[in-house]
């Protein structure tokens, strides 16, 4: 057996979408707890909530497995949302040791829950998946903070083929995402296969088994990476950046390793140079009893690993959530902001010289949105994380092409003077905490701004057009020459040049008719007078020509570059037919 002594509490993740029970699985987890009157069974923590492995083994009916158990508990973490997840970094990777993936068994995936999907198999972590609602299945019985196989063999046969057929919809759609599933209780191998738990939140069911089966988790993969160096210096990362009243900005981070102490030196991750500051105060909530007290905090003279603690320190208003926290001292803090330096340059985000400009929350967040528009090919010239700011807006606005001229905001807010000066700018902005969202909103809008733009293209550009001069047609030989013609392909328009079979312009259409009508265009079939001013019938042209629409040469590039899929079959055809003319003496033409 190993060393106990310093094993840190597993740090727990719960992911997936907003309405499908995240923090009423909380709720339930440290109420249950509560309400079981065990002191200390649970303590809560900033930003997290960490359960006693006493008191997960005493709800799971199994007090005789305590000795099988080295870690001492779970800490889950609170802050809803994958961005959590993903700000929750130390050095190479995700922090958190374990996620639970949430889904509504009745509901399915949602894009939040495929997300959160992605993001976990990016960074390896181990996690399980909690199909949650049971209690909402029609006819089910509920039996309060009972196993998941107790209660499910206490409901009617009905019910249970109803579950049966909701819980393999998930198993598709798991791997539909390229992952393996089971029932938990059928799962031999968690590396291979992942664990689906069917739980209430509301009502409990369920939740012993989802305890048990982190703790196992944790205790088979996590062994090695649970130990920390008590007396070692603090290492942790900033959960969130908040102002407390009367305490200024203060900063909320899970602490992953080692101590840390009041009146310790703290180098801090920032949009900046790292800040080198001094713990003014380490803060933890009270306890839960006490919540009615007047005063939210206690005031403690150090922590250990691993723990949510509040910091109080001056000049903290430019840390950065994501971003690492380490204790210094005089000797080795040039050595510990070169590092927590590194690790923020570190963060793969290249961009080019012309895309669009993100914003984002976290450096986590800001990471998986560069990840996924990577995926779909979007190019991108600036990430930063923080508010949109009036500097974003003129910046943004300021680029010439409309495609680029895009600003997209991932779980921020825009600043009151960015929302007046983007009143009158020329730019599209896009916000959303869901980057899927984000991702889907902006390829809907390039896609109906490039039809647009085509249409545009399309009504100004002349496009090919061939006809047949009739026999026994000619009205008048010139001045201008009116003659019978058929449309062989295209359309043809007035006020358009004509050129021959040699390529040579030989005259302006001025007018069409139709059964003594006046009309604008004739497409291909029709059979129409046309007024054709500048050459003379029997000398330039003569009955049984077939003439083309000339298409001046920065026209025909972008016919046949840019929007040569709006073309019709005949058109295409007479393209082709006219390209062929110009460049035989010219190969190069409108290249």
């Amino acid at each position: 057996m190993t060393d106990n002594e310093n094993l840190r509490t597993p740090i727990v993740c719960v992911m997936g979408h907003v309405d499908h029970g995240k923090t009423t699985l909380l709720d339930r987890i440290r109420g249950s707890s509560v309400a079981a009157g065990e002191a200390g069974a649970i303590t809560q923590h900033i930003g997290a909530t960490e359960v006693m492995i006493d008191s997960i083994i005493e709800r799971s009916g199994a007090s005789g497995m305590k000795n099988n158990f080295i870690v001492p508990g779970l800490l889950f973490i609170d802050t809803p949302g994958h961005h959590a997840f993903t700000s929750l970094r130390s050095r190479g990777g995700a922090l958190a040791d374990l996620a639970v993936v949430i889904v509504d068994i009745n509901e399915g995936f949602m894009p939040q829950t495929k997300e959160s999907l992605q993001i976990l198999k990016r960074f390896k972590t181990p996690f399980v998946v909690v199909a949650n609602k049971i209690d909402r299945i029609h006819g089910w019985q509920p039996h309060e903070s009972a196993s998941f196989l107790e209660t499910y063999n206490k409901q009617s046969e009905r019910v249970r083929t109803d579950l049966d057929n909701k819980f393999y919809e998930i198993v598709g759609e798991l791997y539909n995402s390229g992952f393996n599933s089971e029932r938990y209780d059928r799962v031999s191998d968690f590396q291979r296969n992942i664990g689906i738990i069917p739980i209430s939140a509301v009502t409990g069911e369920g939740i012993p088994d989802l305890l048990m089966v982190l703790l196992g988790l944790a205790q088979k993969f996590l062994e090695s990476n649970l130990h920390y160096n008590a007396s070692g210096p603090g290492e942790g990362t900033i959960l969130e950046v908040k102002e407390e009243k009367g305490l200024g900005t203060t900063i909320d981070i899970i602490l992953y390793d080692g101590t840390l102490k009041k009146g310790d030196t703290i180098v801090v991750g920032s949009l900046g140079e790292p800040i080198q500051t001094k713990v003014r105060a380490l803060l933890k909530p009270n306890p839960m009893g006490e919540i009615s007290a007047e005063e939210k905090f206690q005031n403690v003279e150090s922590v250990t690993a691993a723990i949510g603690v509040k910091i109080s320190a001056p000049n903290l208003d430019d840390a950065l959530s994501g971003a690492t926290v380490r204790a210094a001292n005089p000797e080795n803090i040039e050595t510990i902001v070169k590092e927590v330096q590194e690790e923020l340059d570190e963060v793969q985000i290249s961009t080019g010289t012309t895309g669009v400009t993100l914003k984002a929350d976290t450096i986590g967040s800001l990471e998986a949105l560069v990840n996924e528009l990577q995926k779909e090919d979007i190019p991108i010239r600036k990430a930063e994380v923080g508010d949109i700011s009036q500097r974003d807006i003129i910046e943004v606005s300021a680029i010439e092409d409309p495609f680029n001229a895009v600003l997209i905001g991932f779980n921020v807010k825009m600043l009151p003077d960015a929302k007046e000066k983007a009143k009158g700018a020329d730019l599209k902005i896009f916000q959303n905490d869901v980057i899927y969202r984000l991702i889907d909103d902006y390829k809907d809008w390039v896609k109906e701004k490039k039809e647009k733009s085509e249409k545009t293209i399309s009504q100004l550009i002349v496009k090919p057009a061939r006809f047949l001069l009739l026999p026994e047609c000619t009205f008048r030989q010139s001045k201008p020459a009116v003659v019978g013609v058929r449309i062989t392909g295209g359309k043809v328009k007035t006020n358009i040049g004509v050129t021959d079979n040699s390529g040579r312009v030989v005259g302006t259409i001025k007018g069409l008719q139709l059964e003594g009508e006046n009309i604008k265009e004739a497409s291909a079939g029709m059979e129409v007078a046309m007024a054709i001013d500048g050459p003379t019938i029997g000398r330039q042209i003569k009955e049984g020509d077939v003439l083309y629409s000339n298409i001046p040469e920065k026209h025909a590039k972008v016919l046949e570059t840019e929007i040569l899929d709006s073309l019709s079959a005949d058109e295409m055809e007479t393209l082709d037919a006219f390209l062929e003319i110009k460049r035989r003496d010219n190969p190069f033409w409108a290249k």
